[in-house]
C-alpha cells in the first residue's frame, strides 16, 4: 500500500530571512486544514516551526487550545527530522510525546516549536523542545519519531 501524501511546499520566502514554507501540498489534510500556513527555518543545531494563530484556534479563555499547541509540537518533530536529520517526514510516524504546558499560548502572536534533535539512529528520531511567543515559554516537549521510508 503507498503512502497518500504530496510533497511539502518547503520554497524560500521571499524577504522572510532563512524562512521556508512547511505546508502539504494538498490543502485537505490536517496541516493546513487544523492549524493553517506554516514557516520553518533552521537555527543552528535548531529548527523553528512557526505557525500563526487564528480565533478558530483558541479555547474558551480566548488563549491558544492546548490542541492547537499539541498538533504544532507534532509537526515540528517531522520539520525537525526533515531539516536537521536524515529523515523523509512524509511516511513517518510519531511513536511517543511527551508535553508539559507551562503557560497559556497569546492567539494574537505567532506560536514557534523550536525543537533539537538529541539522537537519531537508522529507524528513530529522538527529539525535545520548547514551545515559544518571543520569550515566554508555552510548553516543553520531548518526542520520539519512526522514520519510515516511502512504499511506492
Amino acid at each position: 500500500m503507498a503512502f497518500d501524501h504530496l510533497p511539502f511546499d518547503y520554497e524560500p520566502i521571499p524577504g522572510e530571512d532563512g524562512w521556508r514554507g512547511w505546508n502539504l501540498q494538498d490543502k485537505t489534510r490536517y496541516n493546513a486544514a487544523v492549524l493553517g500556513e506554516m514557516r520553518v527555518r533552521r537555527e543552528g543545531n535548531f529548527c523553528r516551526l512557526r505557525m500563526y494563530p487564528e480565533r478558530r484556534h483558541t479555547n474558551l479563555q480566548d488563549v491558544v487550545h492546548g490542541a492547537t499547541t499539541l498538533g504544532l509540537i507534532d509537526i515540528a518533530l517531522f520539520a525537525a527530522m526533515h531539516v536537521l536529520g536524515k529523515g523523509e517526514a512524509g511516511p513517518s510516524v510519531t511513536l511517543e510525546l511527551s508535553t508539559q504546558f507551562v503557560g497559556a499560548g497569546d492567539p494574537e502572536r505567532p506560536l514557534d516549536a523550536v525543537t533539537e534533535i538529541v539522537r537519531e539512529t537508522g529507524r528513530l528520531a529522538f527529539c525535545r523542545g520548547q514551545v515559544v511567543q518571543d520569550d515566554d515559554v508555552v510548553a516543553s516537549f520531548s518526542g520520539i519519531i519512526r522514520k519510515m521510508n516511502s512504499r511506492k
